[in-house]
């Protein structure tokens, strides 16, 4: 019976591979948003010499609100593949960043959340650029739906501090 519980983990353990392809899914996601990028440039640069001082503020926006959707996809892409399929070999890698191998699953969630939260503050100051052509029930929801991502942020981070804490304390399991 030993031998078919030996069998059984090694199954489950080596199906953790089957991530990989959601990961490289993420890359090419990664590839198009680069494309995405590259066309909210092109159409950044009149902007910046023919456009309103509030226009080249919401393009630059566009462009950081792009770079940080990209930032994201790279550490979920990253930890998720460090923590849950296999470690990279950092050797001969002198550039290799210093938060890899060292994020673990709740510093990600707490990434992520934090960038979802970014994002939106970030959709929230162009919405106010332009809070001319928003109704006040739009400008709500925008509100709304960003007060929820912070507060949850929040939440996130005080449950994980009062995980961390009874570990600490010897109370966790």
């Amino acid at each position: 019976m030993k031998h078919v519980e030996n069998k059984l983990e090694q199954f489950l353990f080596s199906s953790r591979w089957l991530l990989v392809p959601f990961y490289i899914g993420l890359i090419f996601a990664l590839a198009l948003l680069l494309v995405k990028f590259v066309k909210e440039f092109i159409h950044f640069v009149p902007l910046v010499f023919g456009g309103e001082g509030s226009d080249v503020i919401i393009g630059v926006l566009s462009l950081v609100d792009v770079v940080m959707v990209a930032n994201l996809l790279i550490i979920i892409v990253f930890a998720g593949y460090e923590n849950f399929v296999s470690r990279f070999d950092a050797a001969g890698h002198e550039d290799w960043p210093g938060w890899m191998g060292h994020v673990g699953f709740a510093e990600l969630k707490m990434k992520l959340i934090g960038s979802i939260v970014a994002i939106s503050g970030i959709e929230l100051l162009k919405a106010f650029m332009h809070v001319e052509n928003l109704s006040n029930e739009q400008l709500a929801w925008k509100v709304g739906i960003h007060l929820t991502f912070v507060v949850s942020g929040v939440l996130f981070a005080v449950m994980d501090r009062i995980t961390a804490d009874k570990t600490v304390a010897g109370d966790g399991h």
